[in-house]
């Protein structure tokens, strides 16, 4: 993996209102491996921002459950083939090309483990996409495609000791036990973590926080 940057979340905000301002609409993804603390940073990006900006997640586009049981992939979610890749590239090409109605957009419910659909609405009026995820740099197709429609892309890094520790905590959260919250910690999504790993060199940054963000 590259040098990451150490940088202060002003910083990145700074560097996100920036892209807002260079054209009618800019997308900034935000990749890195699982437990990295991307959603807490891209969620804090959007609030910083304000009005202009939206946050429009990878993890929308999960597979049901139902369907990874079907297919038998359901002992490994989270990983790049239990989601619905196609449906995300679509969904950012429509967001790139801002088409002058609201797009809506998928969003992962995780008191359920399930995706829901329509749950986040981007108007015309925004200048700023923010899309998070573990897969944003993957060269395998059809992901390969998703890096060429971000303006810009972060990966962001952190030590691989408290990102464990925060998955675990996290599983945890949702209902695992203290076993099986490690175990899927340790086994699925590092597995997920090493195949991210790989694509930070495709990133326009790669940063770590100057300043603590929480799980």
């Amino acid at each position: 993996m590259p040098e990451a940057s150490v940088l202060p979340f002003d910083d990145l905000v700074a560097r996100a209102r920036a892209l807002a301002e260079a054209g009618p609409r800019q997308l900034l993804g935000i990749a890195g491996a699982p437990g990295a603390g991307k959603s807490t940073l891209a969620e804090r990006i959007v609030a910083a921002v304000g009005p202009a900006a939206r946050l429009v997640p990878m993890d929308g586009f999960h597979l049901a459950q139902s369907a990874l049981e079907r297919l038998g992939r359901a002992d490994r979610k989270g990983a790049a083939d239990t989601f619905d890749a196609n449906g995300y590239v679509s969904l950012l090409r429509r967001l790139r090309r801002k088409e002058p109605s609201a797009v809506w957009a998928p969003a992962f419910r995780r008191d359920i483990e399930e995706p829901v659909a329509g749950a986040i609405e981007v108007p015309p009026a925004v200048r700023l996409v923010v899309t998070e995820g573990n897969y944003l740099l993957l060269t395998e197709p059809p992901w390969d495609e998703v890096r060429s429609l971000l303006h810009e892309v972060w990966f962001l890094d952190l030590d691989a000791r408290l990102r464990l520790r925060r998955l675990v905590a996290r599983h945890e959260a949702y209902g695992r036990s203290l076993a099986e919250a490690a175990a899927w910690a340790h086994g699925s999504d590092e597995a997920n973590a090493a195949l991210v790993a790989g694509t930070a060199d495709r990133a326009d940054l790669v940063v770590r926080l100057a300043d603590s963000l929480p799980a």
